[in-house]
């Protein structure tokens, strides 16, 4: 009868009348202005990216030394990437909580860093400051949580393009609040702080009710209204490319900060009008609906779906509820739900989390260490910069590419989305061997390599899991995958690189005569500073390509199947002519 009920609601919605007034409630509890709110959420998500703009600020502040600052940037790490616990809090309470707990989070980890940074109150502990960088980097996981898996449970059959988007926007974040940031505040590192307190937990607090998981509805337009996202996506990352590389060679006004915000803020909010418009046809479509058909279809149909639904459900529940212990080892197959045990201790499981441990744990290594490939082979600062924005760009489109490209393959030629990471594994590799034999130029190209593959992993990742182990307990499932990636980024980075690079360094000095204690940071110049490390973290990327290539023949036949079939199939057994789709043609043939 929940159908039925919906059913209803809407139906009172329909008669409500055809004024400003519930054509706006109408907008704001549909799901293409959820999307757009989970747009500026994701957008706003990414305020990790931008601790290397913010950090000499509290090392100058609090008088720490760079062994304590890379401290506080592993425990801003460790928060980013670990999202278990958003995960399973989203198993049990509403959308909305997660969102509030995240901006709850938000506010308070970088609140108190910037009155820390101010002086406003006295100088914490080390642990306390690790704690409060922490709990700050920890919210973007709730709102990923909240925004990324309720969009993909609404667009399940366009999963891949879905995820793409919204991770391109968190892309985005740190070049978008930069340029909030400089128009506000003007080039104040410390009201950037503030500002990271208290712009994406408001972004979260405004659209707390509008992101929530809603009924299925097929709509014929649906991938050209994607499309139109993305042209606006890339136009906005074109944009922001533009501007960074002009504000890092003329000297804006405080004038010229705020009118590039504005065209920023006018690009990041130009979804609202694509998502008003499809609203509006929507709304035009149940006008046109006879209000009589509204109410008796979903009554005479819902009752038998929901109730066959419903015997289905029980049924499962109980069997889960008396041998959960049992069904961890008598898994179902292949894109139906799975438990959270049943899939971690999978094989595809294991073999994917293989796979993101070698490829984004070198990919987080390489981007870590761009700063200083570039001292190494003699490139100025502001040369490095441009690496820095190259990769953040590249980054973006790697998101994109995967996410759209991948989706597209999938759908006319079967092509497999782990044959793609396998490829993406690939590249990448080319990038380290780039930077480990380095030639004029050759770092250019190996940041756009690099940030394109790192951007295309991410979204590959997440909707393998999607699509494997099915929706359910996807918020917690995803979480859990991307729990490889800081495990790969300590184990590559602290373990391997960093030491090998400290080798080199000490022989560097032994050939100028020079001793450790008689310098104050140990540098290593030349191209043998990386060339070990690189060729190292090339070989970990192709054998996690060979892993992937292991899950490529292991879900070769499933990839092979219509994996789509049962939403299709679901969302026309509970069609509900009340959100008929907005095409004449459609409601002809209804």
């Amino acid at each position: 009868m929940g159908g039925a009920k919906m059913s209803n609601s809407n139906c009172t919605g329909h008669r409500g009348g055809h004024g400003a007034i519930p054509f706006a409630v109408h907008v704001v509890r549909g799901r293409w202005f959820s999307l757009f709110a989970s747009f500026l959420i994701m957008a706003g998500a990414g305020a990790t990216y931008l601790f290397g703009t913010y950090s000499k600020e509290i090392k100058s502040s609090l008088g720490y030394d760079q062994t304590t600052l890379n401290l506080l940037g592993f425990f801003k790490d460790f928060g980013a990437n670990v999202g278990v616990l958003s995960g399973l809090i989203d198993e049990v309470v509403p959308t909305w909580l997660v969102l509030l707990i995240g901006a709850g989070m938000n506010f308070a980890g970088y609140f108190m860093i910037w009155l820390t940074v101010t002086g406003r109150i006295a100088k914490p502990k080390v642990w306390m400051m690790c704690i409060y960088i922490c709990v700050g980097a920890n919210s973007q996981n709730f709102a990923n949580t909240g925004a990324l898996v309720t969009s993909v449970k609404n667009f399940p059959e366009s999963r891949g393009i879905m995820i793409g988007l919204l991770k391109g926007f968190t892309g985005l974040s740190g070049a978008i609040l930069t340029q909030v940031y400089l128009a506000v505040y003007g080039n104040d590192s410390k009201s950037l702080i503030l500002l990271i307190a208290w712009l994406p937990a408001a972004l979260s607090v405004v659209f707390v009710y509008t992101i929530r998981e809603m009924k299925v509805v097929r709509q014929p337009n649906q991938l050209s209204i994607f499309y139109y996202f993305l042209f606006v996506s890339i136009a906005l990352a074109l944009f922001l490319m533009v501007m960074t590389i002009l504000q890092k060679a003329v000297a804006f006004s405080q004038a010229a900060y705020a009118g590039s915000a504005t065209v920023a803020c006018a690009l990041l909010f130009f979804p609202l009008l694509i998502a008003i418009k499809q609203e509006w046809l929507i709304w035009k479509q149940r006008n046109i609906s006879s209000p009589t058909v509204s109410i008796e279809i979903p009554v005479e149909i819902e009752p038998k779906q929901t109730s066959a639904a419903q015997s289905s459900s029980k049924k499962i529940d109980e069997n889960q509820t008396a041998l959960w212990y049992q069904n961890v080892f008598k898994k179902p197959k292949r894109g139906d739900d799975y438990t959270i045990l049943q899939a971690l201790s999978s094989t595809d499981m294991l073999v994917l989390f293989l796979a993101t441990f070698c490829g984004l744990g070198s990919s987080l290594t390489a981007v870590d260490n761009l700063g200083q490939i570039g001292e190494s082979l003699g490139y100025p600062t502001k040369t490095i910069k441009s690496f820095v924005s190259l990769l953040s760009i590249w980054n973006f489109f790697g998101r994109i590419f995967s996410g759209f490209v991948s989706e597209t393959l999938l759908v006319k030629y079967k092509f497999p989305r782990t044959l793609m990471m396998t490829f993406v594994l690939l590249l990448a590799c080319t990038g380290y061997l780039l930077i480990a034999f380095p030639f004029n130029g050759s770092v250019y190209v190996a940041s756009i390599i690099i940030g394109f593959s790192f951007g295309a992993q991410l979204p590959l990742i997440f909707t393998i899991i999607s699509e494997l182990f099915g929706l359910k307990h996807y918020s917690t499932l995803f979480n859990c995958g991307q729990l490889a990636s800081p495990l790969g980024s300590y184990i590559l980075n602290v373990k391997v690189t960093g030491p090998l690079y400290d080798r080199e360094a000490l022989k560097d000095l032994a050939r100028r005569g020079m001793t450790r204690s008689s310098v104050k940071d140990l540098t290593c110049i030349g191209t043998q500073c990386y060339r070990l490390p690189f060729i190292v973290l090339a070989s970990i990327t192709l054998f996690g390509a060979l892993a992937s290539l292991i899950l490529v023949a292991r879900t070769r036949e499933f990839y092979r199947s219509d994996i789509y079939k049962k939403f299709r199939d679901a969302a026309e057994a509970d069609d509900d002519p009340d959100m008929t789709l907005p095409t004449s043609k459609t409601a002809t043939s209804k």
